[in-house]
């Protein structure tokens, strides 16, 4: 048997960066992609977000690779949302993402920061988001 632990803090957002995730609509949406993850054997954690934009904290099984669960998760998420009319907006998610490793003494920190999304945007646009994680991480950003 195989063991592998290896969390992974992954954000992704609505296309074209639109707020269309009011607080209802979200709410229902962020509860089902935890329940349909977690029957896809991907083993969600957390999942939150605000009104253009969704965190989530999962585990990478040994069969797993980030690319696979993303479309997983996102794909069908916006199927649903579509399919059950939550909103008058058709929602689509952008083709990029943000995933990160999270060391295990960070699990309880990134999953209070998921947790506080609404806190959080209150005093932090999601462009200042944004600029952090690339500052951040390192990400190099290409335009073109």
């Amino acid at each position: 048997m195989s063991y592998v632990k290896i969390w992974i803090h992954a954000v992704w957002t609505v296309k074209k960066r639109a707020a269309i995730l009011n607080p209802d609509a979200r709410q229902s949406l962020f509860e089902h992609i935890h329940k349909n993850a977690l029957k896809k054997e991907i083993l969600m954690e957390i999942v939150s977000g605000h009104n253009n934009h969704v965190h989530c904290l999962f585990r990478l099984k040994n069969n797993q690779t980030i690319e696979n669960v993303m479309q997983l998760i996102k794909g069908e998420s916006s199927f649903w949302f579509n399919k059950s009319k939550l909103s008058e907006n058709v929602l689509h998610w952008q083709k990029e993402y943000f995933a990160v490793s999270v060391s295990e003494s960070q699990v309880e920190v990134v999953k209070k920061y998921i947790q506080n999304q609404e806190e959080h945007h209150k005093v932090k646009t999601w462009d200042e988001e944004y600029n952090e994680f690339i500052k951040n991480y390192g990400f190099k950003v290409f335009n073109g």
